[in-house]
């Protein structure tokens, strides 16, 4: 399966804003954003170019799609079961890859970055509802209880992650660091999803 593998401090960069792709490196003074405030690339400090109505749109995609680590064509599919879903297409996007197993143990704080995240989810040690699901893309349902498997509840990974602190603030989401445990309390609103992204501009682009 292709996936991304050149530099994801690069991404930050060229987004102009913090995606949280490395974990606690992007919480440190290590972080690109912090010492490199423009684009990549030999002209990126020198960029002033006045962006179109049609750029606009297109960095509010690409954005969205980097901090979940999707691939155009996984993004475009999400897009168009969000089209024709009841109720507003935007909010309908987001709560999709909210639900996404890898965020959601993400979310819970599990692991340090979706990536890591991602990476627990397919080697196995994620369970939903007491049964090992390795698809970091799937839906994860309301009331559905997501588990650290009980061998794996000394990876250092995990507690390394847990030490970040995220996951308690969560609404539509129930922790239980002490189980590594936690559980789906409801589809999230679009208020209550931590992410800063305008994503009427993304139904437009689409749309055209």
């Amino acid at each position: 399966m292709a996936r991304y593998r050149e530099s994801n401090c690069k991404l930050c960069r060229r987004e102009g804003e913090k995606l949280f792709l490395k974990g606690s490196r992007c919480l440190s003074e290590k972080c690109a954003i912090e010492r490199r405030q423009f684009p990549p690339g030999q002209h990126g400090q020198n960029m002033r170019r006045k962006v179109s109505a049609y750029g606009l749109q297109l960095r509010e995609k690409q954005k969205v799609k980097r901090t979940y680590g999707l691939l155009e064509k996984q993004f475009r599919n999400y897009f168009k079961k969000a089209a024709t879903a009841t109720g507003v297409t935007g909010e309908q996007l987001l709560q999709m890859l909210e639900r996404r197993l890898d965020n959601i143990v993400y979310r819970l704080g599990f692991a340090g970055s979706r990536k890591a995240a991602r990476q627990l989810v397919r080697h196995r040690h994620i369970t939903v509802n007491g049964r090992i699901v390795d698809i970091p893309s799937y839906q994860v349902r309301p009331n559905e209880v997501i588990r650290v498997k009980d061998k794996s509840k000394n990876l250092d990974l995990i507690h390394d992650s847990l030490k970040l602190g995220r996951g308690d603030d969560i609404p539509w989401l129930r922790l239980n660091k002490a189980a590594l445990e936690g559980e789906l309390l409801e589809v999230p609103k679009r208020t209550d999803i931590p992410l800063t992204a305008n994503e009427s501009l993304i139904v437009e682009l689409y749309s055209k």
